[in-house]
Parts: structure tokens; C-alpha cells; sequence
């Protein structure tokens, strides 16, 4: 848990069957993108848009190498202020042609017509990419984005803390809250819960087997009240009812890190690209920490949850880009080229991302940190490569998905101010997103 910042959502989630009442009207194919290129002299010029650490020296490395395309880089503050800017330029007529985005996103940016069908630029490439990554590109079969980024997931813990009060790496969720509860007697939190972050209930769910959106028919299934989804609440009611989380807001990144600096936090859920904040942050605790699988549920194998705010996205090709095949080329070029790769998985160059390529495991070492790590560097690219074999894959987010997770935030926030449980919200969350379907036109059973 505990498992987004600033920068951060992403996923590694099929997204199949869509071809339902009022969803995407606007999902045809690139049409005339590229028309106006082919009449145009001198370099073609695509802006590119994203947040992730690391771009820049990408953009500046694909311009080098290229003389009839070019990319014109801005930097967005995070992931949510993508959303509003993206939004404001596709209403104006000005958007980008390639922005980084999460696969959450997808399906709600083609049903708002706001992405290009790339399919004919991208399908021989193909095989370049894991399918789990290359699904989240993909919306009715059609692929609208290049994946960036694989999605392990793991615990990192501070070593110093657990063996001073004779703790172990917590294998389950039960041993986790046992090990929160010895650590609280001496002031230290097990995990972090930022009040407007719900993201901690969306990952364990997916990693509980849950359901939220899901196709039946012809129609949309939504389920917040399945297994899967009350037996996360459970965890994270426990945690919140016994105060082994500390609740500190990611609006302040920098005090977060130095709450895990100074051992106030003891543990984070994260993926690879979150350990590049704490590489930067950090003064005290570089050495202190090691990596351990995902907490299981009772009797259960290992399991990942997919990628969802673990890791880096795609780059999306949007359909107001008069120039779509030069920037799907472009795209493919800055995740496949290996030292575009290498200079993303690095968290001392890059954001941390491990590849979205088919064989990313000889990646896994520039990924994660020997600085952080220190002795345990060797046993946690273990830990990673593992964590790539488990991850789940059948996760579907919705056309809603937007919308229904700031509803979701909102009512995160009052769990975490113990002012509802979390089967509360669930249950709010279910009738509020049935209702939101139908509001917009869409066939939905819940």
C-alpha cells in the first residue's frame, strides 16, 4: 500500500470487449493524421508531454539521431494535472502528440475521442512487448498507445527497524498488521495512507481477486462488494482501526521521504520507479532496506497485483496529431531503444520503470538501487524478477474510471479520519458508479 506519489498511476491490465451503448463513438481509425505531413517541408515536429524523470535526456538522445522528426518536450507537474491539461487542450484544438499517461485512462480518452488509432503503425512491433503491458494500450482490439514500463511490485522494509524489535519480511496481510502493531508500541508506523489516495484499496483488491468494472454481454458489470474487494477492506479496516498507518498527504513529498528517512514509516508497497524518489532523498537509511514479495492473503500463492500506479504507462498518440505514424515511430523508438531503456530504468537517470519490453529481466539490476540496498541489492532483483512472473492480468477499468476514482477519493478521505469503514464506501462506490454509467448512456448491470 502506500503506493503512488505525485508522478504515478499505472497499470499493466487487459482492457477487451467494449463495442457497448454509448462507450466509444469516437474509436475509428487514425484517418487523415497524417495528411498534412505529407504536404509539409523540413522536420516534422512533435510535442510530447510527461511527468516521469528522465525524459528529457530521452527526448534530447532521439532528437540527436533523427533529422526529419523532432520532439518538443514539457514537463507536467504529476499525473492528475496531465489529466486537467490534457482535458483543457483536446476541448481548445491543441493538444499534444504524444503524451505519457496510465492504462486507467485509455478507455475513457477514446470514448471522449481523444486519442489516435495506431494500430497500423504499432501491430508489427508487437512482439517487442509483454502482452500484460501491451493490453493496457489496447481498447476493442485496437492499440491507441506504446507501453513504457512492466509492473513489479514488492515490500520494502527497513532492515535496521525489523531486526531491532526481532521482526521478519511480513509474508502475509495477517503478519504485516501483527508486525505494524509491534512496531507502533515503540512510535513507528507499518505503513503510509495519504488521505487522498485511494490507490492502497485499488491494489489489494486487485490483488484479492476483486472485480470492480467487468464485461457481461453487452453490457458493463460493476461489482465493489465481491471477495476480493471486502477481504482488502478488511486489511486496510485493521490497519486504520488500530493506527499503524502514518497519514501524511503526498502533497508534501519531501516530508514523506523523510519520514521513511528517519524510520518513522517502516515499510512501502512500491514498484522500481518509486525507489528513485527515496535514492534522491534520502541521508540516513541508504544500506538499511530490502525488498520482500507482496504480503499474501492466508493459503493463497504469491500474486502481484497489476500494475495500476506501480510503474510508468504508455506513451499515448493523441487524434488531434496531424503527424500519427512519425509519432507512433517515435513512440516505439523510446521504449524499445536500448539506451532510451536503460536511462527510464535507472532511478539514479530515470524514473525506475521496468521495461514494458518482452525480456526485461536484464533490466531488473538497473531498475532498483544498490545505494538503497546495499547488501540486500543481490537477493532483491530476486525479489523483482519474481515479482514479474506474478503479476495479475485480469484486471478491467472502466469508462468511468476518472470520475468514479475521484468519488473514490473522496470518500478514502473519511475512511481515513475513521469517519466510515471501508465496506461503506464500497457500498457507496457501487451505487454511485451504476448510477454514473447510466448517466452517461451506458448499458450497466450492478
Amino acid at each position: 500500500m502506500n503506493s503512488t506519489s505525485p508522478r504515478s498511476r499505472v497499470v499493466r491490465a487487459a482492457v477487451v470487449g467494449l463495442a457497448l451503448t454509448g462507450l466509444l463513438s469516437a474509436c475509428g481509425g487514425s484517418g487523415s493524421g497524417d495528411s498534412k505531413s505529407s504536404r509539409s517541408s523540413g522536420p516534422v515536429t512533435l510535442p510530447f508531454w510527461g511527468w516521469a524523470n528522465g525524459q528529457e535526456a530521452v527526448v534530447e538522445a532521439f532528437n540527436a539521431g533523427h533529422k526529419d522528426v523532432k520532439l518538443t518536450y514539457t514537463k507536467v507537474t504529476d499525473q492528475l494535472t496531465m489529466q486537467k491539461q490534457l482535458t483543457n487542450a483536446v476541448k481548445a484544438g491543441n493538444a499534444p502528440c504524444l503524451v505519457q499517461n496510465t492504462a486507467e485512462y485509455v478507455t475513457t480518452w477514446v470514448s471522449q475521442g481523444a486519442l489516435a488509432d495506431i494500430t497500423q503503425y504499432v501491430e508489427a512491433a508487437k512482439d517487442r512487448f509483454n502482452a500484460g503491458s501491451l493490453a493496457g494500450a489496447r481498447v476493442q482490439g485496437r492499440i491507441y498507445g506504446v507501453p513504457t514500463s512492466s509492473a513489479p511490485a514488492f515490500t520494502i522494509y527497513r532492515t535496521d527497524v525489523f531486526e531491532k524489535y526481532g521482526l521478519q519480511a511480513p509474508a502475509t496481510w495477517d503478519e504485516f498488521i501483527a508486525a505494524g502493531k509491534v512496531l507502533k508500541k515503540h512510535g513507528i508506523k507499518i505503513t503510509n495512507y495519504a488521505g487522498e489516495d485511494p490507490s492502497s484499496l485499488e491494489v489489494l483488491a486487485m490483488q484479492a481477486g476483486a472485480h470492480w468494472y467487468a464485461i457481461d454481454g453487452n453490457a458493463w458489470k460493476v461489482n465493489f462488494q465481491d471477495e476480493g474487494s471486502l477481504k482488502a477492506a478488511q486489511v486496510i479496516q485493521d490497519i486504520v482501526d488500530n493506527d499503524l498507518n502514518s497519514k501524511l498527504s503526498f502533497a508534501d513529498y519531501a516530508a514523506v521521504q523523510r519520514n521513511y528517512d528517519n524510520g518513522g514509516t517502516a515499510t512501502r508497497q512500491i514498484s522500481t520507479w518509486q525507489m528513485a524518489g527515496m535514492v534522491q532523498n534520502f541521508t540516513k537509511s541508504n544500506g538499511k532496506w530490502a525488498l520482500s514479495p507482496w504480503p499474501t492473503f492466508p493459503g493463497e500463492a504469491a500474486k502481484t497485483p497489476a500494475g495500476t500506479n506501480q510503474s510508468g504507462g504508455l506513451t499515448l498518440v493523441t487524434k488531434q496529431c496531424e503527424n500519427q505514424r512519425q509519432a507512433a515511430e517515435a513512440a516505439l523508438w523510446m521504449s524499445s531503444n536500448t539506451g532510451a531503456v536503460k536511462t527510464m530504468a535507472s532511478p539514479e537517470t530515470g524514473n525506475g520503470v521496468m521495461p514494458a519490453l518482452a525480456d526485461s529481466d536484464s533490466y531488473v539490476g538497473e531498475a532498483i538501487s544498490d545505494k538503497l540496498l546495499g547488501k540486500n541489492y543481490e537477493p532483491g532483483k530476486k525479489v523483482v524478477t519474481d515479482s514479474l512472473g506474478t503479476v495479475t492480468t485480469d484486471w478491467t477499468f472502466g469508462p468511468d474510471w476518472t470520475a468514479m476514482f475521484t468519488e473514490l477519493q473522496s470518500g478514502w478521505a473519511k475512511v481515513m479520519t475513521k469517519e466510515q469503514k471501508v465496506t461503506d464506501l464500497l457500498a457507496h462506490m457501487q451505487e454511485w458508479t451504476v448510477e454514473d454509467l447510466k448517466s452517461r448512456g451506458i448499458s450497466v448491470k450492478g
